[in-house]
């Protein structure tokens, strides 16, 4: 096994898992103020 070297880790995958994370969290949250204005505009 290797020597593990502090801060040599490559960290490209998790970056963009965590940014697939994000933009996907925002579109959820845009969708579902979306939904909730549209719901207050038909008055359900």
């Amino acid at each position: 096994m290797a020597e593990h070297k502090h801060g040599e880790m490559n960290t490209e995958v998790q970056e963009k898992t965590f940014e697939g994370f994000v933009r996907f969290t925002v579109w959820s949250v845009v969708v579902i103020i979306g939904i909730l204005l549209f719901m207050a505009l038909v008055n359900s």
